[in-house]
């Protein structure tokens, strides 16, 4: 049981870190490694001064509902982990952790919701931006994608997780 709580604890915690990782980053879409755009910014390097030049991204109801669900999902996994500290020390013996699973599973949705509507939104989203064709997704992007599952398969594991002492 030990093994297991401290598999679901760590689990928790890459999870949450790829998720605020993703959702800060500068990389959802790159164009040869000397621009990427991310939830916030777009950004061109300068070879000159070997610094990142960044201005903010042209809003769109695509883009800010993407920035939207990717601070949600962010933010239902933070309180399914700290219900979880807390109902680790306060629930009796033999209770279930449905909140806490349900706040992760919530979380795997709503990015799930992002990362889809960016993929199938992404030439309104960078629509100012270079030419499409000539990019790609970047690491964030895929980070965002890999949480899904991640965050899915965690919230299942708390809601079939009974406390023992």
């Amino acid at each position: 049981m030990a093994y297991l709580l401290m598999f679901v604890t760590l689990l928790h915690l890459i999870n949450l870190a790829m998720l605020f990782i993703a959702t800060m980053e500068k990389s959802w879409w790159e164009w040869d490694g000397m621009e990427n755009s991310d939830l916030w910014y777009n950004c061109r390097f300068d070879n000159v001064t070997g610094g990142w030049f960044c201005a903010s991204s042209k809003e769109s109801e695509w883009l800010q509902a993407v920035q939207v669900l990717m601070v949600l999902s962010v933010v239902f996994s933070s309180i399914s982990f700290l219900v979880f500290l807390g109902q680790l020390f306060t629930m009796s013996k033999g209770g279930l952790f449905y909140f806490t699973g349900l706040c992760q599973v919530f979380a795997g949705l709503t990015a799930f919701s992002a990362v889809l509507i960016y993929t199938l939104h992404n030439k309104e989203i960078l629509q100012d931006s270079r030419e499409l064709t000539a990019g790609h997704f970047g690491y964030c992007f895929i980070l965002a994608w890999v949480c899904v599952p991640l965050l899915l398969f965690s919230g299942v594991i708390y809601i079939h997780l009974r406390k023992k002492e």
